[in-house]
């Protein structure tokens, strides 16, 4: 049987009369920019997250885009960063005119390896503020953004300790991580100075487009970001920076506020989903050939995306994709060997294992919906990839 890569059908099956209902008061109030809805939302993201603040936004580009502007990352600056994510993860830094630095990846979890983040910061001189200063270009590093990729943590930890003695502002993407924990419990995007949340319909809190949110525990960077979405103006018409235009639609908001109380329930879903992908792979004719991903000692993975690794994949998704089975490539081509950033000089083979993760790694169905005869159709079709290889 065809098998989706996500179902949204299924789930607005489940919900479509709520939302319809939210939706349908948003249009009837005549109030579709910012207002009560908007706020409302972000209290209760702002609860659900564990954070003071939390600030509304058109889409998790511009919750990074306005996290660096709150900091002012500009040309000056230079925000150690992964090549293996979504792109406005370094886009956000270079349309500011920063540096990128690019750490690898650990090869098991595929987030930031504080050993690579740290051996930058060794080759930095000691510059304003106490902050590390990059040897070759002259910019000074003023922030750590690591990505919690695919629903896991990242390392906080050692990556909260770098920032803290380097004094670092620590930015967590966590576009792919809302409800999230990390190995000390810890909420993704409630542990550094500021977190960066994704609404695109595919996250596990998905809106009805796009739409995002920044989290922080600061008063001072709260005030700013309001400042900055709305084009700078703490004061309508009264602009005290140059902001960006990027607020949540109270229709997206109105939507995301029914979604919130199935998350939990979802979450559970996937990660019901991931450890029943664990049984059925664990087959002796696929040992060596295909890699599930790893089940944290502690915290807590939310499988925004369900990803395995083989060295076949390629073939394997081909293969699987002629079967009706959804799957897809995350990040084929690495950040740092992207045509628009070859300005920075970072040449193939310098970061090896997001080069390696790039060309192994593939996404299977693990929306909260899936059925054991879908998830056993997928892996059966795995089984017979591999049989035919022989």
């Amino acid at each position: 049987m065809p098998v989706p890569l996500l179902d949204l059908q299924a789930q607005y099956a489940a919900i479509g009369k709520e939302l319809e209902s939210a939706v349908l008061d948003v249009m009837r109030s005549g109030r579709f920019i910012m207002g009560p809805v908007v706020a409302d939302f972000e209290a209760q993201a702002a609860s659900y997250i564990g954070s003071s603040h939390a600030v509304g936004c058109a889409s998790g580009t511009d919750a990074l885009l306005l996290a660096l502007m709150a900091l002012d990352v500009g040309p000056g600056s230079a925000v150690i960063t992964t090549p293996y994510s979504f792109f406005s993860t370094v886009s956000s830094i270079t349309r500011l005119g920063g540096l990128p630095l690019f750490a690898d990846i650990d090869p098991v979890t595929y987030n930031l390896d504080p050993d690579g983040v740290e051996r930058i910061l060794a080759d930095c001189e000691s510059g304003p503020a106490g902050r590390p200063v990059h040897k070759e270009s002259g910019k000074t590093v003023a922030a750590l953004m690591p990505v919690h990729l695919f629903g896991q943590a990242a390392d906080m930890r050692k990556l909260e300790e770098l920032a803290g003695r380097h004094n670092l502002a620590l930015v967590e993407d966590a576009a792919q991580a809302i409800g999230t924990r990390d190995a000390e419990e810890r909420t993704a995007g409630n542990i550094g100075s500021m977190g960066c949340f994704s609404f695109f319909p595919s996250k596990n809190l998905g809106g009805l487009g796009d739409g995002g949110l920044v989290t922080t525990n600061d008063e001072e960077l709260s005030r700013k970001l309001k400042s900055l979405r709305v084009h700078g103006a703490a004061v309508k018409y009264h602009h005290d920076t140059v902001g960006i235009n990027s607020r949540l639609d109270a229709l997206q908001a109105a939507a995301l506020k029914v979604k919130l109380g199935y998350l939990e329930q979802w979450h559970d879903g996937r990660i019901s989903n991931a450890d029943r992908y664990r049984r059925l792979l664990d087959r002796p004719e696929l040992l060596g050939k295909v890699v599930a991903p790893r089940v944290p000692e502690s915290g807590r993975h939310i499988y925004n995306q369900f990803v395995i690794r083989t060295k076949h994949r390629d073939e394997l998704k081909e293969s699987l994709q002629a079967k009706g089975i959804g799957c897809e490539v995350y990040y084929p081509i690495p950040l740092h060997l992207q045509e628009c950033f070859s300005y920075l000089g970072v040449e193939a083979g310098s970061l090896p294992e997001s080069e390696r993760a790039a060309a192994e790694t593939l996404a299977l169905p693990v929306y909260p919906e899936l059925s054991d005869s879908q998830a056993g159709e997928v892996v059966d079709a795995i089984i017979d990839f591999y049989s035919e290889r022989g």
